[in-house]
């Protein structure tokens, strides 16, 4: 199947019109009009239905879903795999969501380049979904990212329960919520838990889609919001920011993500060294929150 009209279908499925799929592949409208006919006219069959609101897939379109799918794994497995270095046998994929990459998926890397010494890597990141959307092509064979979606060919493992906690880039702030408090997009669950523990909160001025960028810009304008405890630690014993009293931490649990077809042995590698690394970040949020606990009125709970 050709690559070219195999990734242009499944842009199209994803966007769900082709106006989304010609932003996501970077070329003209027109152009994905044309590799859709390309690919209906090889076939013999109408794969779209399209309509004002979009376009939806036709029962020839369901079927060849599947096939793209494969042959997108197929080509991206090849395409590594001659890529491979000449002194190593194999290539790693991993890819981690962005507040992920820094601390667990470099660390991660860093303990399969001893455990692995014919295996070179390379490191990817993304959003829960674009990871999932990169293992089902063949182009990730680990993830580490928060909620995944589940999908078949996938196996999922839980790491640990990362834990938000607010913190402030002054210490008078508090759970008043002045325009001083930023809302960090952590996914529909936190929105949920934070707008049932905090009801009477009015709409946050601004709002950060990713939790690294964010953080930056509390650090660097004295502002508010929630981020994991392992990755606020630095800051709070450098003074940088301060907990939050009486303001409730919230879990995020954090998942492995590997594909069905990975070597088992590679995978309990892998399993192994992540969940080494998770050990160590219970730790280190264990001693947060118990100092949350004690500039707190009452012992914090989680939601």
């Amino acid at each position: 199947m050709d690559i070219a009209l195999a990734r242009t279908f499944l842009a199209v499925i994803r966007g769900g019109s082709f106006v989304a799929a010609a932003e996501k592949l970077h070329i003209t409208q027109s152009a994905v009009s044309l590799r859709v006919r390309k690919l209906e006219d090889l076939l013999g069959q109408v794969v779209f239905e399209r309509s004002k609101a979009g376009v939806s897939l036709t029962p020839a379109g369901r079927q060849l879903e599947r096939f793209a799918i494969s042959s997108l794994r197929i080509w991206e497995e090849a395409r590594h795999l001659v890529a491979v270095p000449e002194t190593f046998e194999r290539t790693l994929l991993i890819g981690a969501s962005p507040s992920l990459l820094p601390r667990m998926a470099m660390r991660l890397v860093s303990r399969l380049e001893t455990r692995l010494p014919r295996t070179a890597f390379k490191v990817e990141t993304g959003s829960p979904e674009r990871l999932v959307q990169m293992m089902m092509e063949g182009s990730l064979d680990v993830a580490i990212t928060y909620r995944p979606e589940l999908r078949p060919g996938l196996k999922v493992s839980a790491l640990f329960e990362e834990e938000l906690v607010m913190v402030g880039g002054d210490p008078d702030i508090t759970t008043d919520f002045d325009e001083r408090y930023i809302f960090v997009d952590w996914g529909s669950e936190f929105a949920t838990h934070h707008s049932a523990a905090f009801p009477d909160m009015p709409i946050p001025r601004t709002t950060f889609s990713i939790g690294a960028l964010a953080l930056d810009f509390v650090i660097r304008n004295k502002r508010a919001g929630y981020f994991p405890a392992r990755i606020v630690r630095e800051h709070i014993d450098s003074g940088a920011l301060f907990l939050v009293p009486n303001a409730p931490p919230f879990a995020y649990p954090c998942y492995a993500v590997t594909r069905a077809e990975l070597d088992e042995d590679l995978r309990e590698v892998v399993l192994t060294e992540l969940q080494r690394l998770a050990r160590v970040w219970d730790t280190l949020q264990d001693e947060i929150l118990d100092d949350l606990d004690d500039i707190s009125d009452a012992p914090a709970s989680n939601e």
